[in-house]
């Protein structure tokens, strides 16, 4: 039985933090909301605790898990080698929706790390999380809580469909605010790299700490790399249907995709496509609109992959997005969702 509790972040129930922080006091998991979206944890310290999560999952073991904390002192207990640029970039944007990787100590299990000799850390904005966290004052390992390579979810009730009986304790809480998982930023050389675009963007970062690159493996479809970071491997944020990603000016995609979705109709496979508010029009057959700016779009993306499989279609197909600013992690994660399945219009 998954214990649930109901809690509004405006008016926060101190006695159901306090009962799920017990349960992963006890070495349990328990699934609570975040900014960016819902993670599945367990006490980062406790290797029995961690393979709790792999197995709710169904997560690879090599693929690490990010370490959740209620305040900066914590990472001193869990990391060393701690450069400028990092205390920079936590002073700035944490608590916030970006997870620093850095060298990790002994006490950080192997689990935990997936293997590595880093830990990948960060400090959540949301308010349930940050009680849930203090109230534990343990560090909480948690990865989105879905099945391993499924659509991350952004609103409790997808948590509940999917994960419900899998997990020890849920905190039903709201709708997430970002709805792409957390920037992850290596900060283990000089040179800082970005592993996983998100919500706090290059050009961000680059306004405190200078110079920053993107990590070439971000645009291959190889999974024989070795994954510093969660969703840099396998494929990831899948739904059952197929996802092709159509690329091009606008009136040549809309073009391109109704072909294809007439070809679709005559062959009986259920078809719908992602698109801006203001191309619905240029679509024939069923959309799912992902709002009007690429804030919109990261907000709404996971929703409406879940949606589509909700509504039981065979193949989705999608707008795609510049790769500035937040259409960075828009297009990493939709490149991830297709398998690189691109169309040029």
């Amino acid at each position: 039985m998954t214990f649930i509790s109901k809690i509004d972040e405006k008016n926060i129930d101190k006695e159901e933090i306090k009962k799920q922080a017990e349960i992963l006091k006890q070495g349990n998991t328990v699934i609570f909301p975040t900014e960016t979206v819902y993670g599945l944890g367990a006490n980062a310290l406790d290797e029995n605790a961690v393979k709790k999560i792999y197995e709710a999952k169904g997560r690879p073991s090599d693929n690490p898990l990010i370490v959740h904390i209620y305040n900066k002192n914590q990472v001193n207990e869990l990391a060393k080698d701690i450069s400028q640029k990092a205390h920079l970039v936590m002073d700035k944007f944490w608590p916030g929706p970006i997870t620093i990787i850095l060298s990790k100590k002994d006490i950080v299990p192997s689990r935990t790390s997936g293997g590595l000799d880093t830990v990948a850390i960060r400090m959540p904005s949301n308010v349930i999380a940050r009680e849930l966290l203090k109230e534990t004052n343990l560090p909480i390992a948690a990865p989105s809580a879905n099945i391993s390579g499924r659509p991350s979810p952004t609103r409790g009730n997808h948590v509940y469909e999917e994960m419900n009986n899998r997990v020890d304790g849920i905190i039903l809480g709201g709708d997430c605010t970002f709805g792409l998982e957390s920037t992850v930023l290596d900060l283990t050389n000089d040179l800082p790299i970005i592993l996983r675009p998100g919500s706090v963007t290059k050009e961000n970062l680059e306004s405190v700490i200078g110079k920053v690159e993107i990590d070439p493996a971000l645009e291959n479809k190889d999974d024989n790399i070795k994954a510093k970071a969660p969703g840099m491997k396998y494929k990831h944020y899948s739904p059952n249907a197929d996802v092709f990603i159509v690329c091009g000016d606008e009136k040549k995609v809309a073009k391109r995709i109704n072909n294809l979705v007439s070809e679709n109709n005559i062959k009986e496979l259920r078809t719908v496509t992602l698109c801006l508010l203001k191309n619905k029009s240029l679509y024939e057959g069923d959309t799912i609109t992902l709002g009007e700016n690429l804030e919109e779009v990261a907000a709404n993306l996971f929703n409406a992959l879940i949606m589509a499989d909700k509504e039981k279609y065979d193949i989705v197909y999608t707008e795609s997005f510049p790769k500035i600013g937040v259409g960075r992690a828009i297009m990493n994660r939709l490149l991830k969702s297709a398998g690189y399945k691109i169309i040029e219009a």
